[in-house]
């Protein structure tokens, strides 16, 4: 005679009537829950896991950040390229119209020695600081003073020259006497 396991655990006193038939009801409904699993949480991330998101995460900054310089240096670009197109403008409405002769204005541009012809009115106003030489699109071109600044604040290196006046020179200096002249054509 084989007993079924519920009858043998009534029988032995084990468990009550009352609890078999709740047993019965969660077999019924489905909702019978294995042993040990009651009140328990989901297990969390694997490291595994953990590591993805994290990688993730950094790796979204890391494009963040390089979306911001690229951003950045775009910007920049577009400054410079205003501030050239704005320096061409102002030569192109204030430039002194060049002149044909055979009497040249030499100059330092970086690390070469420039030439550009000149009459000697232009070369005393050159000297005076009423005229400035600018580069704009590869040439150079005389502008008046108060222009060759703005050029100067817009984009410096379009500054070739400008004679700007001088402090008087220092009482302790020995060569305060024997100041080399501006006119000095070489």
């Amino acid at each position: 005679m084989s007993l079924s396991l519920r009858e043998q655990l009534l029988k032995a006193g084990l468990v009550t009537e009352q609890q078999v038939k709740r047993a019965e009801h969660e077999q019924h409904r489905g909702n019978a829950r294995p042993p040990g699993k009651q009140g328990r949480q989901p297990p969390g991330p694997s490291p595994r896991e953990i590591a993805a998101r994290r990688a993730a995460a950094e790796k979204a900054a890391r494009d963040a950040e390089l979306d911001r310089a690229r951003q950045q240096k775009a910007r920049e670009k577009a400054e410079r390229r205003a501030a050239h197109a704005q320096v061409r403008q102002l030569v192109q409405e204030h430039q002194v119209p060049r002149v044909e002769t055979e009497d040249f204005y030499n100059f330092v541009d970086g690390q070469k020695i420039g030439r550009i012809e000149v009459t000697p009115e232009l070369r005393q106003r050159l000297i005076a600081g009423e005229l400035g030489i600018v580069r704009s699109e590869g040439r150079y071109a005389f502008v008046p003073a108060a222009i060759a600044e703005q050029v100067r604040q817009k984009v410096a290196r379009a500054l070739i020259h400008l004679n700007l006046p001088q402090a008087p020179p220092d009482p302790d200096d020995p060569y305060k006497d024997h100041v080399v002249p501006d006119d000095l054509t070489w």
